[in-house]
């Protein structure tokens, strides 16, 4: 289906005609626009939030608590916001960490993970994988029960959730209950179909996601590390229940389906869903394009499920 009128009009407004292509503006002017996209954007109230500091083997790593209710011990989704390692913030994705707390009725840990270029990977990825360990750890301290915890992210903290969910399998740690990818960066090689169908036009541009590997990587020969690209990870055994969201009009929507379905033939829970007449970063925009809110509600569903056991 063509694109739906909502994505449509807010497409206009984000890409006007006579900006410059995403690959050609400096990341620091990217950033800027991210971080101001919405500045009168209401804040959906939770019960409880708070900043804290997760004491790191290289830094300390900042953190968004968000509690929709100050009574129990609920379960957590340890989240990672996307932006393709580059861009993004705890505060860019306020609105949907909050979202996901009260919907589906649980802590959000929202990570402010390093960014590249100036941290190339691993050092994002370590940070993650920093909190995701706090957060097992110091379960009775944070009033989180330590048998439902889930990981998930968009786009790039899709990537990252995906890496971290078989990283903790590989390490023997603590089982996830879930893992929730959004549009995932899964395959370094960005050989698909859906990279020439929609290269251009839709926000995420194929240039534009080379810009964010190559920002992120540095060097070629990382592009082969199931730690960047979990498209290589040969084995997709017991790994924890996942939900995979992908967008018609998206260069990344074929290897989100791809890592989907080995994960299915792996013998993993999974719940593959496109939503059509969408562009990548829709769900972003819960407040302005319906699906958004709809992938939302579906998202918090799932995690609930896998939360109830």
């Amino acid at each position: 289906m063509p694109l739906d009128e909502e994505s449509r009009h807010l497409l206009a407004i984000l890409t006007p005609e006579d900006a410059p292509a995403m690959h050609q503006v400096d990341i620091h002017v990217l950033r800027d626009a991210m971080e101001s996209r919405f500045p009168d954007r209401e804040r959906e109230p939770v019960a409880k939030v708070e900043d804290r500091l997760v004491p790191g083997t290289h830094v300390d790593v900042p953190v968004r608590l968000y509690r929709p209710s100050i009574e129990g011990k609920l379960p957590v989704l340890v989240y990672f916001h996307g932006g393709g390692w580059v861009l993004g913030s705890l505060e860019t994705h306020d609105a949907i960490c909050r979202a996901f707390a009260n919907e589906a009725s649980c802590v959000v840990v929202s990570v402010d993970y390093r960014l590249a270029p100036e941290h190339r990977f691993p050092s994002g990825l370590e940070d993650c994988q920093t909190v995701v360990r706090w957060v097992q750890a110091g379960a009775d301290e944070l009033g989180v029960d330590r048998e439902r915890i889930a990981v998930g992210g968009d786009s790039a903290g899709g990537n990252l959730a995906a890496v971290i969910a078989n990283w903790n399998r590989d390490e023997n740690g603590p089982p996830l209950c879930h893992q929730l990818l959004i549009y995932p960066v899964l395959d370094a090689s960005q050989a698909s179909e859906s990279y020439r169908e929609n290269a251009d036009g839709y926000l995420l541009t194929a240039l534009g996601m080379k810009m964010f590997w190559d920002l992120y990587l540095g060097e070629a020969s990382a592009m082969d590390s199931p730690l960047a690209s979990p498209a290589q990870v040969a084995d997709l055994t017991g790994l924890p229940p996942a939900t995979v969201l992908t967008a018609q009009y998206d260069p990344l929507r074929d290897e989100g389906e791809i890592y989907a379905e080995r994960l299915k033939t792996a013998g993993n829970q999974v719940a593959l869903r496109r939503w059509d007449g969408v562009f990548h970063g829709f769900v972003g925009f819960a407040d302005r394009l319906t699906k958004g809110s709809e992938a939302i509600l579906f998202s918090a569903q799932r995690l609930r499920e896998s939360f109830d056991g």
